[in-house]
């Protein structure tokens, strides 16, 4: 189960691994939902995040602290020895002794299994730049599958294909269950070739275009992302793609049993009329994200012992 022991990359799954955690998720989101649970007491999740977050920090100190364990926090990095020069070998190597289990944000592509390297305890990737980002698809394929929908998926893909870690962990996901992919986006925000290809060879099947109307009758789901000005190495190549696309009551009318997710945060790509929708699981998306990471903590410090 997993790499070593670590959680760096969704290809890194199998199908049956995968199942095993949704699961495992499914089993203990009563306890997510307040039901007491004392299965991690005395375990400590070290939480490092070098970028800005919300959902995946804190549902990661939720997880933990469901299931009876502590963190500890970097969230700050001006206030920590990073700011002083430190690098990330040794800031891993220290917290590891600190701790059982470290979830790490990271700018750079590829920091999290250069971390894995360096630490002594479990390391889950939390994202690391426009690499991947494996327990967020987690839990976007349990909300999928929570909506009955992981067979025969037919799924649009909207926004950012190119920068969007999220896109690239969820794309590979999808094509162990045979869905159907339809990636909507600007040319220049296009899924990678590499990632294209691997897809292909794995026998998914792909269509491309960059108008979301062309496939809003087709699909089950329409998984929106925002278009990261983060990423952009030109802020004037931002600036042209910004606001492309744009979920309203008027689109999802065509297809009124679509469900619309997304990672969260948004900044105008859905409509917050959408939100008052049944259509709408971005929100019950983000709480999915708890008892997936519990699965998750559970599986790997359970095996610790």
């Amino acid at each position: 189960m997993f790499n070593n022991g670590h959680v760096i990359s969704i290809r890194e799954f199998t199908k049956q691994e995968i199942d095993y955690v949704l699961e495992c998720a499914e089993e203990l989101e009563p306890y997510a939902k307040r039901k007491k649970c004392d299965i991690l007491a005395g375990k400590i999740l070290a939480n490092l995040f070098y970028e800005p977050s919300t959902r995946t920090r804190l549902s990661f100190e939720t997880a933990m602290k469901r299931l009876g364990g502590e963190v500890i926090n970097m969230y700050a990095i001006e206030a920590s020895s990073v700011a002083k020069g430190e690098n990330l070998a040794d800031t891993v190597r220290t917290v590891s002794s600190y701790s059982d289990v470290i979830a790490l944000r990271h700018p750079q592509e590829g920091a999290a299994r250069m971390a894995a390297s360096f630490s002594t305890v479990p390391v889950i990737n939390a994202g690391d730049g426009a690499g991947q980002h494996p327990t967020q698809t987690l839990l976007d394929l349990y909300t999928i599958k929570r909506e009955g929908l992981l067979d025969n998926l037919r799924i649009a893909i909207i926004g950012d294909l190119k920068y969007g870690r999220t896109v690239h962990s969820l794309a590979y996901a999808l094509s162990l269950y045979g869905a159907k992919l339809y990636f909507v986006s600007p040319p220049t925000l296009r899924i990678p070739d590499e990632i294209r290809t691997d897809l292909k060879v794995a026998g998914a099947e792909l269509h491309e275009c960059d108008d979301v109307r062309e496939v809003i009758s087709e699909v089950d789901v329409l998984y929106v992302t925002r278009i990261q000005k983060e990423r952009f190495p030109d802020p004037a190549e931002y600036n042209k793609v910004a606001g492309t696309y744009r979920i309203t009551p008027e689109l999802i009318a065509e297809n009124r049993n679509v469900v619309v997710m997304h990672p969260l945060p948004r900044v105008d790509e859905i409509d917050a009329g959408i939100d008052r929708t049944e259509n709408a699981k971005y929100f019950l998306q983000a709480f999915y994200g708890v008892p997936v990471r519990m699965a998750i903590l559970y599986i790997l410090l359970r095996k610790e012992d």
